[in-house]
């Protein structure tokens, strides 16, 4: 495994990471899960990406009853602020109150006293940007975490954020990037890099699309991601017969290359530098390893050519407005 500085904090992180959106919040049991995250300290993961929202808590309960039995300086763990928690129409956003009571709970699910990284899951233009900016800010001068990102910003809400704190206010930036999702690149790699904030990527492999099991004109595969109701519930992002069949002309250039299919999408990622790593989800031991296993593979100017000729026009590539996500900014 291969480590990549994370924007500009002193935390070195794994080129892949583990993620439990979809998978710890409830889609897998238990087992699994203990099963996956111990897989990763073998691979030699020390990044672990979750959100309080994740199963309304579930996911960083799981993880809290397995990370805490380890020295809390071997990992790198990471949580988000941002989605409702409770049906109460308040119990949401990036209000000073709402971090203050969300962190504190997340804290206690994680059985820890510190995150390393705490994230603001979407920026939340009902809330003036400086009350925001203040309260994440004071979490970490409460020791509360040690540095700050955000997911899915627009370049409008990145740099008012700059403006009133400086570029060393977030080190971090959780955008949707895969081979079929390449939005990012056309605005917020050049203005994070600029400012000194890696990108740690969710959904590299598409949602399983890019492992090449979903076939075109063909139903799901039973046990597969999209066969489950839980974990479905981003699939038209990157699921279409157009995505489905460009993944298919990647198949021979992975088997020339001699790589897996999930080892080239994973090594195409890691191939830009903005990139610090590449949150992978996983069901089962032997897919950590396997995604593990993309750390510090190299892919030839030709193999690159090839796969952006086999992918044609089915990547989105324009700016897109993420799922959750609002337009707009909010002042005092």
């Amino acid at each position: 495994m291969r480590y990549r500085k994370l924007g500009s904090s002193d935390l070195e992180v794994s080129e892949i990471s583990l993620g439990s959106w979809l998978t710890y919040s409830g889609g897998v049991e238990a087992d699994a899960t203990r099963a996956c995250t111990e897989a990763a300290f073998e691979a030699g993961v020390n990044f672990f990406d979750t959100a309080n929202v994740y199963g309304q808590g579930a996911a960083e309960t799981a993880w809290g009853e397995i990370l805490s039995s380890r020295p809390r300086d071997s990992y790198i763990l990471a949580t988000k602020v941002y989605f409702p928690m409770s049906d109460d129409p308040a119990d949401q956003g990036l209000s000073a109150a709402q971090i203050a009571k969300q962190i504190d709970a997340s804290l206690t699910r994680l059985k820890t006293d510190h995150v390393d990284l705490y994230q603001a899951h979407r920026f939340d233009p009902t809330v003036p940007i400086e009350e925001t900016v203040e309260a994440f800010q004071k979490v970490v001068q409460q020791g509360k975490a040690r540095y700050l990102g955000f997911s899915e910003w627009t370049p409008e809400q990145i740099r008012a954020a700059i403006d009133i704190a400086g570029p060393d206010l977030f080190v971090s930036s959780q955008p949707q990037y895969s081979m079929l999702w390449q939005a990012p690149e056309a605005e917020v790699f050049g203005l994070c890099a600029a400012n000194g904030i890696s990108q740690i990527v969710w959904s590299p492999l598409a949602q399983g699309v890019l492992t090449g099991k979903y076939k075109p004109g063909q139903p799901v595969p039973e046990g597969s991601r999209f066969a489950s109701a839980d974990m479905a519930v981003s699939k038209d992002l990157v699921y279409s017969d157009a995505t489905l069949q460009a993944v298919q002309r990647l198949v021979p250039i992975a088997e020339e290359a001699g790589l897996s299919l999930p080892t080239l999408a994973l090594a195409w990622i890691l191939r830009r530098g903005e990139v610090a790593s590449a949150i992978t989800g996983a069901s089962r031991a032997e897919q950590v390893h396997a995604n593990a296993a993309a750390s510090g593979v190299e892919l030839s100017d030709d193999l690159l050519s090839a796969i952006t000729e086999a992918l044609g026009d089915a990547p989105v590539t324009e700016p897109t407005l993420a799922p959750g996500a609002q337009p707009g900014v909010q002042h005092r």
